[in-house]
């Protein structure tokens, strides 16, 4: 115990016994056990606190990092979703051009295939009606 061999414990025991008296000795042995016992457990206490520190000090280091790692993907990911959605608007772009381009090309071979519809009947004209002596002057005497 604490490093002592049995011979220097029995010296210890009989110099207490001497100074304290034998009526006194039983408390003080209560005294001193409970000071080591509230000296055992401060130790403790103060270890396993130092512990919860050193815990608690890795946990923020990992939550920063893992915040970094995060907030990196996810500008990542707004740049790649930004890119392709990019992407995707040039390739609607070039899609809609190019229907348009189908369409004016059929329109252009439909009227040069049916020239027809190409080359438009003129509606008939309307004549003025022609004058005629007894109506030009049926509309003097009116």
């Amino acid at each position: 115990m604490f490093g002592m061999s049995f011979t220097e414990i029995l010296i210890v025991a009989v110099i207490a016994v001497l100074f304290l008296g034998p009526d006194k000795l039983p408390t003080a042995l209560v005294q001193v056990a409970k000071f080591f016992k509230s000296f055992k457990s401060s130790i403790n206490e103060a270890k396993s606190t130092f512990e919860q520190e050193v815990k608690l000090q890795e946990l923020r280091e990992d939550s920063l990092k893992y915040k970094k790692q995060l907030e990196k993907g996810a500008a990542e990911v707004r740049k790649k979703l930004t890119f392709e959605e990019l992407e995707e608007l040039k390739e609607t772009k070039a899609n809609v051009n190019k229907t348009l381009n189908d369409i004016k090309q059929d329109l252009d071979l439909t009227s040069t295939l049916d020239p027809s519809k190409k080359e438009t009947t003129p509606a008939p004209a309307v004549e003025a009606p022609k004058e005629t002596p007894s109506s030009s002057t049926k509309e003097s005497n009116a």
